[in-house]
C-alpha cells in the first residue's frame, strides 16, 4: 500500500481507512468512465478534486500491452507526473491525498485528491480570436513563447502530455490577478492522467503533443506566424537552422493536426 496525507486529510482521516472514507466522500460528478470516478467537493469552505480508480480489468491491460503500450493502472501515475511537474517548477495541481492499494494491477484501488483550481478557464475559452487580436503583436507572442517553454519542459525532462490540448491548460482569472496583463496570469497544466515519463521523450511521442498542440491553437485564431514563434522558442535555435534540419517533422505536426481536425469534423465536434 502507498499513503500521501497532507492537511486537511491527514488530521480528519487519521487513524481511520482512508480508502474507505475516500469513496464515501459526496461531491459533484463530473466525469464518470466506470473504472475512474472525478467529482469536486468542498472540506471546511474549501474545495476539492477527486479521481478514485477501482482497476481496469485485464482486458484493457491485455489490450494496452498489444499495442506496446504502458496501461495506466490508477491514481499513482498522474500523482508522479504532479509531483514532477512541481520539480521542473511547471504550475499544475497542488496534491492534498494520494493512496494505492492492492496487489493485482487489474482490480488495484487508488485515489488522487489535488486542491481545485478556481476560479480559473480553460485557454481554449478564454482566448478566442477576438481576445487575440485585441492581444496585440507583442501580448500574443510572449503568449506563444510561454507555451513554447512549458512544452520544451516537459519534452526536455522526459515528460508527454498524450492529451496536450489547449483545453488542459487554466488561466487563473481571480481577482488577485485583475490588474495583470493576460500574459502574465498564472497557467496551470492538468489532467496529467496518462503523461509518460522516462529519461528521454522519444520523437513520436513529442510528435503527438506538438499536433494536438497545433490543432487546438488554430482552432482559437493562432496562425502560421504564431507557430515559427513557437518553434524558434521551443527549439531554441533560429528558424533558419531549425527549418533547415527539422522541417519535415514540423510539416508532419501540420499535417496531423489538419487530420486532427478532420476527425472532429467527422465525429460532429466541430465544423
Amino acid at each position: 500500500m502507498k499513503l500521501f496525507l497532507a492537511e486537511p486529510f491527514a488530521s480528519k482521516w487519521e487513524n481511520i481507512d482512508p480508502f474507505k472514507e475516500v469513496f464515501l466522500l459526496a461531491g459533484e460528478i463530473y466525469r464518470d468512465m466506470g473504472d475512474r470516478c472525478t467529482s469536486r467537493f468542498e472540506v471546511d469552505g474549501k474545495a476539492y478534486f477527486v479521481k478514485t480508480h477501482t482497476g481496469v480489468g485485464w482486458l484493457e491491460i491485455f489490450k494496452n500491452l498489444f499495442c506496446l503500450r504502458r496501461p495506466i493502472l490508477g491514481a499513482e501515475n498522474e500523482y508522479q507526473a504532479i509531483v514532477r511537474l512541481g520539480e521542473l517548477g511547471i504550475k499544475t495541481m497542488v496534491v492534498k491525498a494520494f493512496g494505492s492499494s492492492g496487489w493485482n494491477p487489474a482490480k488495484k484501488k487508488s485515489f488522487l485528491i489535488t486542491e481545485a483550481l478556481e476560479p480559473t478557464k480553460p485557454l481554449d475559452e478564454y482566448c478566442n480570436s477576438e481576445i487575440l487580436v485585441a492581444m496585440g503583436a507583442f501580448q500574443r507572442r510572449s503568449l506563444v513563447r510561454r507555451l513554447a517553454e512549458i512544452t520544451r519542459a516537459l519534452h526536455e525532462n522526459g515528460i508527454n502530455h498524450r492529451d496536450y490540448y489547449l483545453c488542459h491548460f487554466l488561466v487563473d482569472v481571480s481577482e488577485r490577478h485583475s490588474e495583470d496583463s493576460f500574459v502574465k496570469r498564472p497557467i496551470s497544466l492538468i489532467d496529467l492522467h496518462r503523461a509518460q515519463i522516462r529519461q528521454r521523450t522519444p520523437r513520436r511521442w513529442r510528435h503527438k503533443d506538438l499536433s494536438a498542440l497545433y490543432y487546438s491553437a488554430s482552432r482559437i485564431g493562432f496562425n502560421r506566424k504564431d507557430m515559427l514563434c513557437f518553434i524558434r522558442e521551443y527549439k531554441e535555435k533560429s528558424l533558419r537552422d531549425t527549418l533547415k534540419h527539422d522541417c519535415n517533422f514540423w510539416g508532419s505536426v501540420v499535417l496531423q493536426a489538419q487530420n486532427l481536425h478532420q476527425k472532429g469534423v467527422r465525429k460532429g465536434y466541430h465544423t
